[in-house]
């Protein structure tokens, strides 16, 4: 038998060829104290970044800063991040959350495509947010631009710039 008939008599031995296991793994416990630290309004932690190793998705980073926030996307990289903004006029100051995730332009095709699924692995954790974004460019990530998604999902705004007391 040639060598190729003896590899392709081993394959149907095994079972067949292997598949290439690509299900999603959450790190639940850091997810859930992030977005858990991130909700509280007695915590400094305005953010939260969750990120692939591998095929797991785990907390990689959070913080205060939105500079620091936009820093933990890259051009190679899928992620999900989680943000607090305070909102609101002079006379009503509240506090809303965004979801975002993020597919870098030099991400693959595959990789791309299975961003669906494990957004909603993701969000299975990450439950509460008033805006949800899909960036895909670094010049996505303004804090005005983000203000705007929060102000249009909020509704009436009847602010008058001036608080009487």
């Amino acid at each position: 038998m040639s060598e190729e008939g003896l590899e392709y008599e081993n394959i149907i031995q095994q079972g067949g060829p292997k598949k290439a296991d690509m299900s999603t793994v959450l790190d639940r416990d850091t997810i859930r104290a992030a977005y858990e630290d991130v909700r509280n309004d007695g915590s400094d932690t305005d953010w939260a970044v969750f990120k692939f190793e591998g095929s797991r998705i785990v907390c990689s980073a959070t913080g205060q800063d939105f500079n620091s926030f936009r820093l933990q996307f890259a051009d190679d990289e899928r992620a999900f991040g989680y943000i607090r903004l305070q909102t609101g006029d002079e006379m009503s100051k509240r506090q809303k959350f965004l979801f975002v995730t993020w597919v870098g332009p030099a991400v693959g095709v595959i990789k791309r495509a299975k961003m669906s699924t494990d957004k909603a692995i993701v969000k299975d954790i990450i439950a509460n947010f008033a805006v949800e974004l899909q960036l895909e460019s670094q010049s996505e990530f303004d804090l005005g631009y983000f203000r705007e998604q929060l102000a249009r999902a909020g509704g009436a705004n009847y602010g008058t710039g001036v608080r009487d007391l």
